[in-house]
């Protein structure tokens, strides 16, 4: 057995990284610990360190990190300040200075990838999901791991680096099946840009697929955006259908919840919403509003980002634990194994 496998775990990610180093001792057949532990402290001016408190020499290092937590904070001159997607990236180009080059290979794994969203430039725009990979393989990363990428082809911005997207697909449908009745399901995308993904999740559960069309007012911008004017919808008939609109990514959760109450006024039984990461970066309280009028069932998100403890309780929220993949993942990389099982596991599930 190759025992050169270590974790390092940011506080961001301590949860999963805990539950990752549980299921490397069953898939192991060990009662090891792979966890390094370290040291992130930050100054009240606001600058950072991070200390590595044991060797990682020859190591296989593997740094978890959810650059999404915004539920961690630090005194900033004297000010409760919370730390951002940003600050959390630092910091990871923090740990891979401490590790002074000594790791025999650096591995990222960013569920959420790091600014995700700003793959690609229009205009007079910056380019960071871009630059921000680039500066890992300058500082020596040999692999980067992330899971459901706004945008895979961000990959192109570094041609000669290892990228691993996985997707947690096939997790987020067993969790389905075991508590919803699947039979009698129509897979909607919310917008355009989901398209893919939802005809993914319908090959999947061998099922149709619709999709909407917003239309908007370009003529004004109301917070950061154009207002939507209109829902096109395109696809099969939803009445009397049990529904699974599915996206990357719930942000405030607008988009989703208006396409659940336009399918609701179509006819639509069950809604269920699916993401692989949950912002609410408006909080929940329309979510709340939403779930008491019917308007859907349960919304499933994974745990490869934060999520409240408070939201988690909630009724209609539901947990799907991606840490065994993860898991999974890890093991066979440092092994050198072919990883394609758990790349083609969707595939397979298509073809029964």
């Amino acid at each position: 057995m190759n025992n050169n496998l270590k974790l390092i775990v940011f506080e961001n990610a301590k949860e999963l990284g805990e539950k990752v180093n549980k299921h490397l001792n069953e898939i192991r057949n060990t009662t090891c610990n792979y966890i390094v532990p370290i040291t992130s402290s930050r100054f009240s001016n606001g600058e950072g360190k991070v200390r590595i408190d044991e060797t990682v020499r020859d190591k296989d290092l593997y740094i978890i990190s959810d650059v999404g937590n915004y539920s961690l904070s630090y005194k900033f001159h004297g000010m409760n300040h919370f730390i951002s997607p940003d600050e959390h990236f630092q910091d990871i180009k923090r740990l891979i200075s401490a590790t002074s080059g000594h790791a025999s290979k650096m591995n990222i794994i960013m569920p959420l990838l790091y600014q995700s969203r700003q793959h690609k430039r229009k205009g007079r725009e910056s380019l960071d999901c871009a630059v921000a990979l680039q500066e890992l393989e300058r500082l020596g990363v040999r692999n980067i791991i992330t899971f459901d990428a706004h945008d895979p082809n961000v990959v192109n911005a570094v041609p000669n680096l290892s990228f691993d997207n996985f997707y947690p697909t096939n997790i987020i449908i067993d969790e389905l099946e075991k508590n919803e009745e699947t039979n009698n399901i129509l897979v909607i995308s919310p917008d355009m840009g989901a398209i893919e993904r939802a005809r993914y999740y319908a090959d999947m559960l061998k099922c149709d697929v619709g999709l909407f069309y917003k239309r908007r007012d370009l003529t004004k911008i109301v917070n950061g955006k154009n207002p939507i004017v209109e829902h096109v919808y395109l696809g099969a008939n939803v009445k009397d259908k049990n529904i699974l609109i599915v996206d990357d990514m719930i942000s405030s959760g607008a988009s989703m919840l208006e396409t659940a109450e336009t399918l609701k006024e179509r006819g639509a039984k069950k809604i269920f919403l699916a993401a692989t990461f949950a912002l609410f970066t408006e909080g929940t309280e329309v979510f709340d509003q939403a779930y008491n009028k019917e308007i859907y069932n349960k919304v499933y998100v994974t745990n490869l980002s934060y999520v409240s403890q408070e939201i988690k309780n909630k009724e209609w929220y539901v947990e799907v634990d991606c840490s065994m993949q993860m898991a999974k993942i890890i093991d066979k990389l440092n092994k050198k194994e072919s990883i394609a099982e758990i790349y083609d596991a969707g595939k397979t599930r298509i073809k029964k």
